[in-house]
Order: C-alpha cells, then sequence, then structure tokens
C-alpha cells in the first residue's frame, strides 16, 4: 500500500480544476445556445476580494475566488478517479 502524498493530492486536484476548465471551454464551444448549455456553465463564485498591503518598500495584493459549475465538478470527479485508480490496492 503506498503512502498518500500530499503534495500528489493537490497536484491531482490541481489538474482536474484544470481539466474541469478546459471542459467547460469545449462544451462553450461544441453546444448551441440554449438551456443545455446554460446548465452546464451556470457558475456560483466564492472567494475574497483583492486585500492590497503596503509596507512602504514591498506592496501585496492577496485575493482569490473560486468558480465552480458542473462542468468543474465533473473535472474534479476525473481527478478523484485518477487518485483513486493510482491509489488503489495493488495486487
Amino acid at each position: 500500500m503506498r503512502k498518500k502524498n500530499l503534495g500528489i493530492i493537490f497536484t491531482v486536484i490541481f489538474f482536474g480544476v484544470i481539466i474541469g476548465s478546459l471542459l467547460g471551454k469545449l462544451v462553450a464551444l461544441l453546444l448551441p445556445d440554449g438551456v443545455v448549455k446554460d446548465f452546464f456553465l451556470k457558475s456560483i463564485t466564492a472567494g475574497f476580494d483583492p486585500v492590497t498591503l503596503n509596507l512602504g518598500i514591498i506592496k501585496m495584493t492577496l485575493g482569490f475566488t473560486f468558480i465552480v459549475n458542473i462542468i468543474g465538478l465533473i473535472g474534479l470527479g476525473i481527478a478523484a478517479y485518477l487518485l483513486k485508480w493510482y491509489y488503489g490496492p495493488r495486487v
């Protein structure tokens, strides 16, 4: 049994989100305008507005936003499946 490396888990989840984004762009290009396209591309946005910290010689802006839609969840599911396949039982 392999030990689950946290870095690998985050990497797989990151690539799952990227896969979901690419699938979303592909669906946006392929599907005609209508209810089905709206269903797959309707998104929920959550996060924090950018905050600027000015320390005189260093100026930093921090913030993040999550945009979740059905296609993104499908990409995350693909990543979870690949992670399970990678860490699955070995005989």
